[in-house]
């Protein structure tokens, strides 16, 4: 994508080398500063993106920097990309700031730098569509106000030493899917939407260099966040082209999720950003959480589908999915779970009470046992885990109820729900 600007780009020294790449991609215009004036800089014009194109070891002027980029501004305003290069596996020291190495080439910086502008201009598009609506007196749904990594999804791919070091430092600031082989790995990548992959150790060389293969391979996976732990340095190389935000780190599984979560925090918003764009295009019936109906759309086309079912005497079947120590978080993973499983002639909506309810039109009850086993079977297998240092096994709980010639919507849902209570 066309790199327009301007960018300002951060250095004491001159950095020619990530100037130029710049210029080669047609960026302008590009705003090169000191770190003692940046904030100045940041505070005269509005950046599409920052490079911070040195390490900073001086805390107080990574500190003014953060508060420029965090001051108010117009909020008509998307949001502003943090590339910052760093040494030794350190952290950047400027929040949400995607690390880079420091010895990395320049062409390297400029594929990470246009990967997160397409999240830029995704955020872009969803508030000028939202603006668009509310000028003309339409109430348009709103972008959830919380952290993405609150929602977003990791895979944790590995079986050496390092697993359960991971598998505690992700499934404290995100959800964690566990998988021992790449064959597990490749199975939820169909399956479900993710955020983030990391590979720790207990992998070959071969196997690491086949898993990356594909996912540069693969289009879907473009933007994709992959960290991998440990060695395979001339594995990874090759690789960092096809996957602009591929991180490497030497050691400490700590570290390594501490730089790859910048990473996985702007991809789930970009997969928050495309469901919005998905409910703003379906005028707000589509919630912009799950993917699925929103509640008054559900009840409205329930409403419609058992009407039709009793006109024309074909079968219509309702499911009911709850969960076990079930919460919100839970209850919107299994959703947007659910809504890639969906046929595309029937609809699902997520209630209040974390359940979800299912209906599948022109299905009699035998064809619904079959549906609703096939995603429950998707659903134990591809779940998260919960966040915390012992995670424990989900169940599913799926109850069913088919339209009878005397049923109405509100028996139909008491039988199903009815079901579910008497177990």
């Amino acid at each position: 994508m066309a790199l327009q600007g301007p960018f300002v780009v951060v250095a004491d020294s001159p950095d020619a080398d990530v100037v130029e790449a710049l210029r080669a991609d047609g960026a302008f215009p590009i705003i090169e500063t000191g770190w003692a004036d940046a904030p100045a800089a940041l505070s005269s014009v509005e950046p599409e993106a920052v490079v911070l194109a040195e390490p900073c070891s001086d805390l107080a002027r990574a500190a003014a920097i953060a508060h420029a980029l965090t001051r108010p501004r117009n909020k008509k305003r998307a949001l502003t990309p943090v590339v910052a290069r760093s040494r030794d596996d350190a952290v950047p020291p400027v929040p949400d700031a995607l690390a880079v190495a420091f010895a990395a080439p320049a062409e390297h910086i400029v594929r990470r730098l246009a990967s997160a502008l397409r999240v830029r201009a995704l955020h872009g598009t969803v508030l000028r569509r939202t603006e668009t609506l509310a000028s003309r007196e339409k109430r348009p749904p709103e972008l959830p106000a919380n952290d993405p990594l609150d929602d977003a999804t990791v895979l944790l791919v590995g079986r050496g030493r390092s697993f359960p070091a991971l598998s505690v430092a992700l499934g404290e600031r995100v959800g964690v899917i566990g998988a021992l082989s790449v064959e597990s790995a490749a199975r939820t990548l169909n399956a479900r939407d993710i955020d983030g992959i990391v590979i720790g150790d207990g992998f070959g060389p071969r196997i690491v260099e086949a898993l990356l293969t594909v996912l540069a391979d693969d289009v879907r996976f473009r933007d994709l966040p992959v960290g991998v732990l440990g060695g395979h340095p001339a594995t990874v190389e090759p690789h960092r082209l096809g996957l602009p935000n591929l991180e490497r780190t030497a050691e400490h599984p700590v570290r390594l999720v501490e730089r790859f979560l910048p990473f996985v925090r702007l991809h789930a918003l970009g997969q928050r950003l495309r469901r919005m764009l998905k409910s703003l295009d379906a005028h707000g019936m589509v919630d912009p959480d799950t993917g699925l109906l929103g509640h008054e759309a559900f009840w409205r086309d329930l409403n419609r589908a058992v009407d039709d079912a009793d006109r024309r005497g074909v079968g219509l079947s309702i499911a009911r999915f709850s969960f076990a120590r079930g919460n919100r978080r839970l209850s919107v993973d299994a959703a947007r779970v659910l809504a890639r499983l969906m046929r595309q002639v029937d609809f699902a909506c997520r209630e209040a009470d974390n359940s979800i309810f299912a209906v599948f039109t022109e299905t009699d009850l035998r064809e619904a046992h079959v549906i609703a086993r096939r995603i429950a079977s998707v659903l134990k297998n591809t779940m998260l885990l919960l966040p915390s240092k012992k995670p424990a096994n989900i169940e599913t709980a799926v109850t069913l109820a088919t339209l009878k010639a005397s049923d109405n919507v509100e028996t139909l849902i008491a039988r199903v729900v009815g079901k579910e209570k008497a177990k």
